[in-house]
């Protein structure tokens, strides 16, 4: 980084050194205009995201001794406190632009909570109920009809009539408790009975349809099923992140046949935070990484290296990587066939500038048991039966110091086998890291998946910025993939 004080309107001059990334041919020895930054800001060398902002523009010019090709500049705030806007409209900026009051929004919501085994009927968990509800809450304030729809386990085209893939009639008594209205229901989501219930919505009221997932083109993104679902309501709010990843009739055909589709405050919350906060960091941004293949997140860690300063890697993976490095892993899980791939993940991340920081120690069990004998070795003392199942403590004080220096954590993956108390201490450490930078103002991510209960286990799910509520979809969004269901939105 160099910092340099940018004048509102006078061109910017660079005379820093570079640390060189990779370069782009220009001409003239001047690159392209972009938008001069407020003053006091840092300017990041950033091949590939070279923008031009907006009409109003400077020149940047380097000194002779760069000759072209010439790198690349982005301009960023480096103290930025907010993830960058969005370009997808949200409920709010709905219910600006069009007058809601007795008009119908389909809603596109998660209601996949579990059921008590012991009847298939009480839920056992709300946590994913209340996430909709400032979202119905906000469109029933604006006194819109609002038409709830979620699919329900996998029924794979089939009615069935209880259990986890069943129909939606276990929530409709919490539903109704937590947003103070009753709740209706009809026994289809589309065709001439969900079309009558639909008409009959009166001033302020909430209509649940039935699990979309009874039609088998439901995840086939069947036209003719989203068809059915856009004769119920004029717009359409998107608010299951968890499904987001998927091109469903529900979820993206849907907006084909809408005068408009936002995105609701959890999917905007996810975007924000997951996209946002890590395309457009409040740097240095660090990634950690964990869990027990490195097959499931090449992907992600590929995507991160273009855009952390560093990476911390945990779990499982470790090892995969440490074979790699010639290391004896002893009886530790390895994925023989992922080798090379993690070693080149290494050279990758080398060579993009990227400190890509695997542990020093780990804690070995003699078995795979909660009850095995264990000792902390260095990763260069390992061998024999022995297996590796947490992170050793020097290992956690160096994660430490580098989490302490990072204003944007991003966490994806247990350190260790977290569900067993002897290797959690790792994981709990690492949510107590986020919790105290957090604390201090940093942004901090638990990406989803195992992340989000070893956080939740420590007890400390309310202290970071950001919980995710999706598991595939936080991983595509964070490997840089288009979400059908955002994708499906409108533009603003």
């Amino acid at each position: 980084y160099v910092s340099s004080t940018v004048p509102e309107t006078n061109p910017i001059t660079v005379a820093h050194q570079f640390e060189v990334i990779s370069h782009v041919p220009v001409e003239n020895d001047v690159l392209p205009p972009v938008r001069p930054p407020p003053p006091q800001s840092a300017l990041r060398v950033a091949p590939r995201y070279l923008r031009a902002a907006a009409p109003a523009a400077a020149t940047v010019n380097f000194p002779a001794a760069f000759q072209a090709p010439l790198f690349s500049v982005r301009a960023s705030p480096f103290h930025s406190t907010a993830p960058a806007p969005l370009a997808k409209l949200n409920v709010e900026g709905l219910a600006a632009a069009v007058d809601l009051h007795g008009t119908n929004v389909l809603v596109r919501v998660d209601l996949n909570v579990p059921l008590d085994k012991a009847d298939d009927v009480t839920v056992t968990d709300d946590t994913r109920l209340r996430a909709i509800v400032p979202t119905v809450k906000y469109l029933l304030s604006k006194n819109a009809n609002v038409i709830l729809c979620s699919h329900f386990g996998r029924p794979k085209g089939e009615i069935i009539e209880t259990g986890k893939n069943g129909r939606l009639n276990p929530v409709v008594p919490r539903l109704s408790e937590l947003l103070g209205v009753e709740v209706k229901k009809v026994d289809d989501c589309i065709g001439p009975d969900a079309e009558a219930a639909a008409s009959a919505l009166s001033e302020g009221e909430v209509l649940l349809l039935e699990n979309t997932r009874f039609y088998a083109g439901e995840t086939k993104n069947d036209a003719e099923l989203a068809a059915g679902l856009g004769k119920l309501a004029d717009y359409f709010v998107m608010d299951a992140f968890g499904t987001s990843h998927r091109a469903h009739s529900s979820t993206a055909g849907v907006t084909d046949h809408m005068k408009m589709s936002a995105a609701g405050y959890l999917l905007d919350k996810e975007l924000k935070y997951l996209k946002g906060a890590v395309d457009e960091p409040n740097r240095p941004l660090c990634a950690i990484v964990g869990g027990a293949k490195v097959s499931t997140k090449i992907p992600v860690i590929e995507s991160l290296i273009e855009k952390c300063d560093t990476i911390l890697v945990g779990g499982g993976m470790i090892f995969t990587f440490y074979k790699a490095l010639g290391h004896d892993v002893g009886n530790s899980m390895v994925e023989d066939d992922i080798v090379p791939l993690a070693a080149e993940l290494m050279k990758k991340a080398e060579a993009a500038g990227v400190q890509l920081v695997l542990p020093t120690d780990v804690v070995l069990a003699d078995k795979f048991d909660e009850a095995a004998g264990t000792k902390v070795a260095a990763v260069d003392d390992m061998a024999g039966e022995w297996m590796g199942l947490d992170i050793g403590p020097d290992s956690v004080a160096a994660f430490g110091e580098i989490l302490k220096k990072s204003n944007t954590i991003v966490w994806n993956g247990p350190m260790g086998v977290f569900e067993m108390a002897p290797f959690a201490t790792g994981t709990t450490a690492v949510a107590e890291m986020l919790a105290e930078a957090t604390a201090r103002g940093a942004t901090t991510i638990v990406g989803g998946g195992d992340s989000v209960a070893a956080i939740n286990q420590a007890g400390l799910g309310d202290k970071v910025s950001h919980i995710s509520t999706g598991g595939g979809a936080s991983l595509e969004l964070l490997e840089g993939k288009v979400l059908p269901g955002v994708a499906a939105l409108t533009e603003i």
